[in-house]
């Protein structure tokens, strides 16, 4: 079995849900995707970080450190640091705030003094729906002077994300949208 196919049957098994929810941007669904049931167990975590690092390995341009918004992205930018350091290919992670610091530097971004001024950057998410969150975090990473050069997910709802990236000129890469996992 590949990587990816164990992946989607952990993602169904732990991660996958029906009934009626509402989601982070406000609107209601029949299913939900809990990403982090997936991304925060060991043999789906490390899928998660092998199968990320293969796109940002396949990357026109250079990755120098991957980041993300808490909660969704902090197991995600781990797992995929930890994995480039075991293949060789060392991508420090970020974290970036709901909240600036309230203390200390006043920060947005956690990490900072394991990325070079100005790199490119993987920005991770684990499920995106709208891409609002996204779009807060490109603009915090954008506003500390780095540059953006992939913007990845674990699934894609396909309610709306790609577009509203798309329109902010960003391309979203996903591992699985949502009719692959459920095909």
């Amino acid at each position: 079995m590949s990587d990816r196919q164990r992946l989607k049957e952990i993602l169904l098994e732990k991660s996958y849900r029906k009934g009626t929810f509402t989601l982070t941007s406000g609107k209601t669904s029949d299913f939900y995707i809990d990403g982090k049931q997936t991304t925060l167990s060991a043999e789906g975590g490390y899928l998660c970080g092998k199968l990320i690092l293969d796109i940002i390995n396949a990357a026109d341009e250079p990755i120098e450190a991957v980041g993300g918004m808490t909660l969704g992205a902090d197991p995600l930018v781990s797992a995929v640091s930890v994995v480039s350091h075991l293949e060789n290919c060392p991508i420090p992670a970020f974290i970036v705030r709901k909240e600036a610091k309230g203390h200390g530097t006043g920060n947005y971004i956690e990490g900072l003094s394991n990325m070079a001024p100005g790199c490119r950057v993987a920005l991770l998410e684990d499920v995106v729906t709208t891409g609002g969150t996204l779009l807060q975090v490109i603009e915090r990473v954008e506003a500390q002077g780095f540059k953006v050069g992939l913007v990845i997910t674990v699934v894609e709802r396909q309610e709306g994300g790609v577009d509203v990236l798309a329109k902010a000129g960003y391309k979203l890469e996903s591992l699985f949208t949502r009719e692959q996992l459920l095909s």
